[in-house]
């Protein structure tokens, strides 16, 4: 699969360089639509060969550490002002768990959206979902918030749901390659955003699979339509999809399965909430024997939260699957340091399953406790 990079670069007076990026992964963005009305730039696409040239063009002019990467990479991207992203990591604010019900009236939840196809899965088109969203109407307004921050991560506010993002990709492929599992096993799509990894672990006939995300307007506006679409979309094996591309419609009716449907919970807030929110409740559920998670360790900020819920809600014989780039510049976090986190904490075992060597590398982690046998 090929990802695009794209980037535009201003002088201003003080002969210093703005470097303004985000990346095309498959999905358009009302945000990226409003970025580019943003001053009159000169844009070119950037490979992966010209990448170290840009980054010793940046730091010459002495842009702060970081966003060289950032503007040629697919990471997220932090908030412009560094003062306020500072504020915020330091606010951490605590965001309480809780189960969304699924609407008695399934219709309404794939009303008005556009559904896309790809490799077999269903997802709204993210674009729509904004452009409803961005007045700033509804619930925790991430989008209008987004926008006027440009940046895709507002901690503790924001956490990138909206997006899908490349390593999903990854393990999507990973899981299918490798034949994992899933019949009759209980699965938990940990940092879910659109839900497509718990959605394959849905169509391969798991027993349940639950979905968590930071945001509940992500998983009441994204998640929850995008497994309902799959629930009502047949197998994906339309001749446009079978050629790659993707097609779209808009659902005028769910018409779920509910036996699949019933197999699902959906859950949003801070990870160490949603683990007492699931220890707290045995009716929920014991353990989880899968648990994929996608683009969650940006922030070593938050490792010590995703460690501690992998710990108490992975089963005794349970695996993780933890898709990641090697380094996410701007944020701090990566492969190796999560890594050694890990290690020092001395309850799971890691090994590497799958290297992407293409662009900026990234990798399939497998986790299990040490203890397992």
């Amino acid at each position: 699969m090929a990802f695009q990079f794209n980037f535009s670069i201003k002088e201003n007076v003080e002969n210093k360089l703005e470097a303004l990026g985000d990346t095309d992964l498959l999905l358009g963005s009302a945000q990226d639509a409003l970025r580019n009305q943003k001053g009159s730039t000169e844009s070119k696409e950037v490979s992966s060969e010209e990448h170290a040239t840009l980054q010793e063009s940046l730091h010459a002019y002495k842009v702060a550490p970081g966003t060289a990467d950032l503007v040629a990479s697919c990471c997220p991207e932090p908030a412009e002002d560094e003062n306020q992203n500072e504020t915020l990591s330091k606010k951490q604010s605590c965001k309480v768990a809780r189960e969304h019900n699924i609407p008695d009236n399934v219709d309404k939840v794939l009303e008005n959206k556009v559904v896309e196809a790809l490799s077999g899965l269903y997802h709204v088109n993210i674009s729509v979902v904004e452009m409803t969203l961005s007045d700033g109407s509804h619930g925790e307004d991430i989008v209008s918030k987004s926008i006027s921050s440009h940046s895709d991560l507002l901690p503790g506010v924001y956490e990138g749901g909206m997006k899908i993002w490349e390593c999903t990709f990854d393990l999507i492929d990973y899981l299918s390659r490798a034949e994992i599992q899933f019949v009759n096993k209980t699965v938990l799509d940990l940092g879910c955003g659109a839900g497509l990894l718990g959605i394959v672990a849905l169509k391969g006939k798991a027993e349940k699979v639950h979905f968590q995300d930071f945001n509940g307007i992500v998983i009441d506006e994204i998640t929850l339509p995008n497994v309902m679409a799959n629930c009502a979309g047949g197998d994906g094996s339309d001749d446009d999809n079978r050629a790659g591309e993707p097609t779209s419609k808009r659902l005028k009716k769910a018409d779920c399965s509910p036996g699949l449907l019933s197999k699902c919970k959906f859950f949003s807030g801070e990870w160490s909430e949603f683990s007492q929110l699931l220890s707290s409740d045995g009716k929920l559920i014991s353990k989880y024997d899968i648990i994929l998670t996608s683009e969650t360790i940006y922030n070593p900020d938050y490792y010590s939260a995703l460690h501690d819920t992998l710990s108490k809600l992975l089963s005794k014989n349970g695996c993780v699957y933890l898709a990641s780039k090697a380094h996410y510049f701007g944020v701090g976090g990566g492969v190796h340091l999560f890594e050694k986190f890990i290690e020092e904490r001395n309850v799971f075992r890691t090994r590497t399953v799958k290297i992407i060597d293409e662009g900026l590398k990234r990798f399939i982690i497998e986790m299990a406790f040490k203890s397992s046998s």
